[in-house]
């Protein structure tokens, strides 16, 4: 079975383009599940396996997107097996996965925004660089993966575009404005390439190397503590706040889809809700037959 999880894997790196900790979660939770039906070949396992699974995966108190997310994986699996010849039926036709509750993404207001993007005092080591990071984000609503995998030669500082490599190594262009890319010069202009070292990587850590996820997410709550925002901010929250405000301020969901990257409109319309629901508040507040 092992053998063709690999293979299975092995399709999805080069013909999905799928990212390395995507690949990663796949191969785990097929682990997990190649364990729970034990010697079992792939020919044998019936849609009560599956059951059974379930069952088990409910007791052990999985979070419900963990749990949907074991359930898609098996799915993916049996079913290029059955593509690719390997199996006659697919038993994990009839296996759905459990509806989850969409949860409205968290943003900040436009006021909290211009707090935390001014939080970075530049006269102190590292404050140009994190005023370019909150900027960037905020400018272009992008995936910290994104940000991170940010290149000096993907910037066009003359088009006020950058060009990105999103979910699936599938490249898109976005817009970023000029606020943005004036303290990415700032940064830029002062930061220190340690000699030898041939990084590309637009923004560094105090060694020169490419910053990572987990050190944006420190640098966001390092500065957090010098503004007023009490809830908790990740990357993904100024991308939230990206979207949220331009539609706001009159963007069509179909732009908005573009500049986020989404493959769906679908995955887009969940900003509508918050945009809808403000506008009730206000409607309620302002309308004297409300």
């Amino acid at each position: 079975m092992n053998r063709y999880i690999e293979k299975f894997l092995t399709f999805l790196e080069i013909e999905k383009n799928y990212s390395p900790h995507t690949i990663l979660n796949y191969k785990l939770d097929l682990v997990h599940f190649i364990e729970f039906v034990e010697d079992k070949s792939l020919e044998s396992v019936e849609y009560n396996d599956f059951r059974r699974y379930l069952a088990q995966l409910r007791t052990q108190q999985f979070k419900p997107r963990t749990l949907a997310r074991k359930l898609s994986s098996i799915r993916s699996l049996f079913r290029f097996l059955q593509r690719e010849g390997h199996i006659k039926e697919n038993p994990a036709v009839l296996l759905m996965t459990p509806k989850l509750d969409k949860t409205l993404p968290k943003f900040l207001s436009e006021a909290e925004v211009s707090q935390l993007i001014e939080a970075p005092k530049i006269i102190k080591m590292g404050g140009q660089r994190d005023r370019a990071i909150f900027e960037t984000l905020y400018s272009s609503g992008l995936r910290v993966s994104e940000l991170v995998g940010l290149n000096v030669e993907h910037i066009d500082f003359i088009g006020n575009v950058v060009k990105v490599m999103g979910k699936g190594k599938k490249e898109r262009i976005v817009p970023i404005g000029d606020q943005a890319l004036k303290e990415i010069r700032g940064y830029l202009a002062t930061r220190v390439v340690k000699e030898g070292l041939k990084e590309r990587a637009v923004f560094l850590n105090k060694n020169g190397k490419r910053l990572t996820d987990r050190s944006i997410r420190n640098i966001i709550n390092k500065h957090l503590l010098m503004t007023s925002v009490t809830m908790k901010v990740s990357p993904h929250v100024l991308r939230h706040s990206f979207a949220t405000h331009l539609l706001d301020r009159g963007a069509d969901l179909r732009s908005v889809q573009e500049l986020l990257g989404h493959v769906n409109l679908s995955t887009t319309q969940i900003y509508t809700h918050l945009t809808t629901d403000r506008l009730k508040t206000v409607y309620d507040k302002a309308h004297p037959h409300a």
